[in-house]
């Protein structure tokens, strides 16, 4: 049952992330003005009816936050109580800590009045807390937990971390963009003003066209790394379909971009993007993490063994010992009695 929760948290995160696009792309982050309350009323009771406008998409981002918060303290108690493994609770009780300051951050953007620094914060932290949840997710996953034993590719795991962090970088740079109102500073796409590089420059266009020379970064990164496994590991499944799978996220998530611009932010597409760019980045980290498995294998192998299998080997060898010594005793005593 826990890697079905962990699963379910994480997927929780991910409608969160577009719940919060949603708020941000309607321009709604201000429509509930007072905090935790809403317009006065206990969250959990304020009126179906009135949730309304903006009202609707912040009012429903907050709820939803609440769930996910409950949901990953939950996750977190239960992994304190039932996973062996001290790295994947220390997981847990960060996802807390996470889940805890997100909120924090989300009251701190309403109370004063959206400043950009804030909101790009807390934009940046619900990715890092969606890596969280799906590492949990993945590292109490059955799959994880039987191991892949395909030996370590060095090569592999340098550039998956690399494309991960980078991808990371290119979401920081995106919310930049989103919270400073640099999305539409470019207008057209693929070129910046009929040019390869934009003619003029002020703070949005450069916030902006950085954001497009990162998806080509990020492009270039997904090629390598995705290329690296279909030639060196195309045998290799759990590394195969998460490379496939980047594969189809990133042509989405190129697509989504270009509707963004040429459709001049269409609010569902712009949240998708949104979306869609935290799924890039958590794929790309399910690679790189199933790239270094079997530096893991030891840890695994120890906190899976039953407990009265964990000192078996030193047991069986113990009575070996003895065993041999006795064996040895007996033919002492037999070759004396013989010679007297």
């Amino acid at each position: 049952m826990l890697p079905l929760f962990a699963a379910l948290v994480a997927a929780s995160t991910a409608v969160l992330i577009f719940a919060g696009g949603l708020v941000t792309s309607t321009g709604s982050g201000l429509s509930v003005p007072d905090w935790p309350n809403t317009y006065g009323w206990f969250m959990f009771a304020f009126p179906m009816s009135k949730m309304v406008g903006g009202i609707f998409y912040e009012h429903t981002h907050r709820l939803i936050a609440s769930t996910v918060g409950f949901l990953i303290v939950v996750l977190a108690v239960w992994l304190g109580r039932a996973e062996p493994r001290p790295w994947v609770r220390r997981l847990g009780y960060l996802a807390l800590g996470a889940v805890i300051f997100q909120g924090i951050l989300g009251g701190i953007t309403v109370l004063w009045y959206l400043p950009d620094a804030i909101s790009i914060a807390h934009a940046s932290l619900a990715q890092i807390l969606f890596c969280l949840t799906v590492t949990i997710a993945l590292a109490t996953s059955s799959g994880w937990r039987r191991g892949y034993g395909q030996g370590d590719d060095r090569t592999l795991q340098h550039i998956a971390i690399a494309t991960t962090v980078v991808i990371y970088a290119q979401i920081l740079i995106g919310a930049t963009m989103r919270h400073t109102g640099a999305g539409l500073a470019i207008p057209d796409f693929p070129l910046s003003f009929g040019h390869v590089i934009p003619p003029y420059w002020d703070s949005k266009i450069a916030i902006h066209f950085a954001h497009r020379v990162g998806a080509a970064t990020v492009t270039v990164l997904i090629g390598a790394t995705t290329g690296h496994v279909f030639f060196h590991h195309a045998r290799r499944g759990e590394l195969r379909r998460p490379a496939i799978l980047l594969l189809v996220l990133l042509v989405l998530q190129i697509t989504l971009g270009a509707i963004t611009v040429l459709g001049n932010k269409p609010f569902i597409i712009n949240s998708l993007h949104v979306v869609n760019g935290a799924l890039v980045l958590v794929t790309s980290l399910v690679l790189t993490l199933r790239a270094h498995r079997s530096r893991f294998a030891p840890h695994v192998a120890r906190a899976f063994l039953p407990d009265d299998l964990s000192d078996e080997a030193p047991r069986a060898t113990s009575e070996a010992r003895r065993a041999k010594s006795g064996e040895i005793r007996d033919a002492t005593k037999e070759y004396g009695g013989a010679r007297a």
